[in-house]
Parts: C-alpha cells; sequence; structure tokens
C-alpha cells in the first residue's frame, strides 16, 4: 500500500468513527458496541485493502497512553485503600481463569500442547483496561466497585503479558517452571514500578523547571510512551513502569500545573484518548477479515469452531464468576471471625464484577504476535476474535441492566467525608482568611474594601447553600440559567461588532475568551 492511500485509508477511518460515534448515540448503544460492529462490516466492503495489524506496534502506539489515562484519572486514596481486593483480580483471577481455560481447551482438543492451551487462557483471561472504560463511562457504579474495576483493568495486562511469555517459552522448549514464572512476575513487576518511580520524579523536577506551558504539556504526553518503552527496553514490566508514572504525575499535577496549562492540556488529552479508543475498537473491527481469512472463511469457521469456541467463551465467563463470589465468600468469613477489615461486596457487587470483564486491544494483540508455527495458531487466534465479540457485544451492552438489576448502593464507609457543597463552603473561608490577612495595610487601615466584602459575601453565600442544598438548588439553576442566556447574547454582540468591523481580532479573541470562562464556570455550577 502506498503511504498515501495508507494517509487515506486514516483518514477514512476517522470519518467512519465519528459517523459510527453519532450513531451510537443515536441508537443509545456503547460506542464500542458499534465501533466494533463497524469496523467489522467495513472489513469487507469490496475494494478495501485488507488491514493487517501489526501487534507489537499497536501496544506500543495504544496502550501506554491509555493506561497513563486511567492512572491519571484513577483516585489514588482509594486505589491504596483496595489494593488487596485489586491485587486479587489483577493477578488471582487473571491465574485462575487462564488455567480454567487451558485446562478446558485441553479437553477439548487434547492433542494440543499445554503449552498452547495455556498460551490461549493467557491471551484471553486479563480484561481489557480501554474495553473496560469505554463500558464503565456509561454506568454508575458505588466507589469500591468502580476502583476495584479501574485498578484490575490498569494492573492484570502485566499479569496476562507475563503468563503469555512463559506459555510462548514453554511452547518453544518444551518445558515449564511454574516457580521461575512466579517469581520472574515479580522481579518484572518490582523492577516496572521502580522505572515508573524515577521517570515520574524525573518529570516532576523537569516540569517544575520549565516555564514554557506547551514544552510542559508536550513533555506530559510523551509521558506515557518513555516509561513503557524505558521499562520493556530493561526487560521488566512496561506496563507497571506506565501505570507507576501516571499515578506520580497524577498526584503532583495539580501543584506542577498553572490553570491555563491544565486546561489547555487537558483538553488536548481528551481529544488524543477519544481518538485513539476509538480507533483500537474500530482496527479491532477491521482485522476481522484477516482472522476470518486464515480460519478458512466464515462457512469453515462456524462449522469447525464455532462450538468450541462457544464453550471457551462461556467457560471464561463462568471462571471469573468463580473467583469473584469465591473471594467475596472468603472476605465473609473472615468477617465472621471477626476481622475488622473484610467487607463483602455482595452478591449483587460480585454479579457486577463478574459481569464486567470485557476483552479488547491486547487480547488482539497477543494473540496476532502468536509465531506462525504456532501449534494451534489459528484457533487460538479465532477465538480470541470471538471472545472479544462477545464480551464487547454481550456484556458491553447489558452491563447498565445487571448494574439496575444488582441495585447496588454506596455503603456509609466509602462516602466521602464532605460533601462538595462542603468541601466549596471550606475553601471559601479558607480564602476569606487570606483576604481578611491581606486586605489592610501594616498600620491597620483597610485597603480592599470591595474585595473583602465579595469575599465575604461569597463565603456567607456558600456555607449558608450547603446547610440548605436542596433548597437553593432550583433557584441555582435558575440563575446559571439566566447567566448562560447573558454569556450567549453578549457572544452574539461581540461578533456583530467584529463583523462590522468595529473591533479587531485580538480584541476578539480577549473578549470571547473571559465569555467562554464564564460559560464553562456557569455550566460547571449548574452541573
Amino acid at each position: 500500500m502506498e503511504p498515501t492511500q495508507l494517509f487515506e485509508l486514516v483518514i477514512a477511518m476517522f470519518l467512519a468513527i465519528i459517523a459510527l460515534h453519532y450513531a451510537a448515540h443515536r441508537l443509545g448503544l456503547p460506542p464500542s458496541v458499534a465501533l466494533l460492529a463497524g469496523g467489522s462490516l467495513l472489513a469487507f466492503v469490496p475494494g478495501l485493502p485488507a488491514i493487517i495489524v501489526d501487534p507489537g506496534l499497536v501496544l506500543v502506539i495504544f496502550l501506554p497512553p491509555l493506561l497513563m489515562d486511567g492512572a491519571w484519572a484513577i483516585a489514588l486514596a482509594r486505589l491504596r485503600r483496595h489494593m488487596i481486593g485489586i491485587a486479587s483480580l489483577a493477578v488471582g483471577a487473571v491465574l485462575f481463569t487462564c488455567a480454567v481455560v487451558a485446562v478446558t481447551t485441553h479437553l477439548l482438543f487434547p492433542s494440543l500442547p499445554w503449552a498452547a492451551c495455556a498460551a490461549l487462557g493467557a491471551i484471553v483471561s486479563p480484561p481489557d483496561a480501554v474495553s473496560a472504560r469505554a463500558v464503565l463511562e456509561r454506568v454508575r457504579l458505588p466507589r469500591r466497585i468502580q476502583i476495584l474495576l479501574e485498578g484490575e483493568s490498569l494492573l492484570n495486562d502485566a499479569s496476562g503479558l507475563v503468563l503469555f511469555r512463559f506459555a510462548v517459552a514453554a511452547a518453544a522448549t518444551g518445558t515449564f517452571g511454574a516457580v521461575e514464572a512466579v517469581g520472574n512476575f515479580f522481579v518484572l513487576a518490582l523492577g516496572g514500578a521502580v522505572v515508573g518511580l524515577v521517570v515520574g520524579a524525573t518529570w516532576v523536577k523537569l516540569v517544575r523547571r520549565l516555564d514554557d506551558e506547551y514544552l510542559i504539556i508536550a513533555a506530559t504526553v510523551l509521558l506515557a510512551w518513555i516509561s513503557y518503552l524505558l521499562g520493556e527496553l530493561l526487560h521488566v514490566s512496561g506496563v507497571i513502569a506506565t501505570v507507576t508514572t501516571g499515578l506520580i504525575a497524577s498526584w503532583h499535577q495539580h501543584t506542577v500545573f498553572s490553570a491555563a496549562m491544565r486546561m489547555r492540556g487537558t483538553s488536548f488529552w481528551t481529544v488524543m484518548i477519544f481518538l485513539m479508543e476509538a480507533a483500537v475498537f474500530t482496527l479491532i473491527g477491521l482485522s476481522l477479515r484477516d482472522v476470518v481469512e486464515r480460519g478458512g472463511g466464515f462457512a469453515t469457521v462456524i462449522a469447525t469452531m464455532g462450538l468450541p469456541m462457544l464453550a471457551i467463551l462461556v467457560t471464561l465467563v463462568i471462571a471469573r464468576f468463580a473467583w469473584v463470589f469465591g473471594s467475596d465468600l472468603v472476605i465473609r468469613l473472615c468477617a465472621a471471625f471477626g476481622l475488622k477489615h473484610a467487607h463483602p461486596i455482595g452478591a449483587g457487587g460480585a454479579a457486577v464484577l463478574g459481569w464486567a470483564g470485557v476483552r479488547g486491544v491486547v487480547t488482539l494483540a497477543l494473540a496476532l504476535s502468536l509465531p506462525e508455527t504456532f501449534p494451534g495458531r489459528d484457533f487460538i487466534l479465532v477465538t480470541s476474535f470471538a471472545v472479544i465479540l462477545g464480551t464487547v457485544l454481550v456484556q458491553g451492552t447489558t452491563l447498565g441492566r445487571v448494574i439496575a438489576w444488582a441495585g447496588l448502593v454506596e455503603p456509609q464507609s466509602e462516602s466521602a467525608r464532605l460533601t462538595m457543597s462542603q468541601a466549596e463552603a471550606a475553601m471559601a473561608q479558607a480564602q476569606l482568611g487570606t483576604v481578611q490577612s491581606l486586605a489592610y495595610d501594616p498600620d491597620g487601615k483597610l485597603i480592599h474594601p470591595q474585595l473583602l466584602e465579595r469575599y465575604q459575601r461569597r463565603a456567607t453565600a456558600i456555607v449558608d447553600y450547603a446547610a440548605r442544598t436542596e433548597h437553593y438548588v432550583p433557584m441555582l439553576h435558575a440563575h446559571f440559567d439566566v447567566v448562560l442566556e447573558a454569556v450567549a447574547t453578549g457572544r452574539r454582540e461581540l461578533i456583530r461588532l467584529h463583523r462590522a468591523g468595529e473591533i479587531d481580532d485580538e480584541t476578539l479573541h480577549e473578549l470571547e475568551r473571559d465569555l467562554d470562562l464564564e460559560e464553562l464556570s456557569a455550566i460547571s455550577s449548574k452541573a
């Protein structure tokens, strides 16, 4: 394919992404489902060249920034609080699922080597960070369930990648050491964490020295790939390195970023992540043609592999449910014996966790990276795609209903100690204290009376609002509706003046920025 044709194909893919997102919005479907289905249909459009996905390149391009985005947005305090539960899912559930799938595959195909069965288990066992984000964005969960799923999706790729590498090595050498595999996993994880700490600390020092916000935003965007590639270069976990770097950057960004830098950087990063997530699902769909052709065509795939694929998909789901419910039972027993920190999530929470295991780009990339001569490669590749398709289309579209059926509520222990209104009142009181101390000159003369009055009035209003939120909400919404109308009127007048030639471009941009900030503030306050 010519470079120009490749570029045209990329542009066409992004146009298709916009159309599919719009269709998903109109139909009330998760965007991931529309993108996956749309990409699968586009793969068979006559005249469209076959899309051959380079698995290594896909992982390097897409996985680091998406992991960084997840680590940047995750609640660090809750991550620490629920680390045992997250580790149970990210390591224990992956190992258990891998073993169950390997046994099932060997029962279905006794001639297939155990190493190949284990490789399939390692490929399909870790739920995908990208897929999980795409599903979780559309649902509302209690904080504990949310953090368990987010934390699992960040860390379980490391478990799956280590298992996969050992399974492939075992297939090549004919030997497998469980003790060696476990030891290597902890070495890789610890090494990745160290690399992430070093890269994150270096970034914090660099950002504090730079005074150009565009350089800082560029350095932050590159941070994901730097940590991942450095971890892989040093033969440790690039996934853990990226997540660790992201957690450090997330913790310090509140103190090293200016307000303007945060707004501009967040806007750029949000658009980039949106395009990357959408491109991942579209590429997975576009790869269907190659997967089906390798399997001998649709008819051959369904006839020879349909039942085994379905059996493995069902086994995969059952194994996850068994681990989640089994873990919750252990926690219940610990609580019954008086362990204070043992808090089971209940049958509803376990059902949601069990049903939320959606697979995606890592599963496909690992399957595609198998050597051409690997035993059972075609079956593994087709089954991996079937698992992605089944979990995204079935679990991704029904997770909201499962959550509604479970009737989950936020436990009191997981609720924040202060509401947003109370936190805002505390912030306003602190601001008032600063203004009061600076509103007078050294001789005690009031030099900023209007500023002091403004902050006193604001603090009083916020404290009163926090005490009677339900009473003020309707009036608050009406207030900011008027503000938004005033902003819209001001913008129309500003554009009229510019079109009439009465103000220049610089004046237009400056005043328009003020209106934009006022509009964003009103929308945020109204929400």
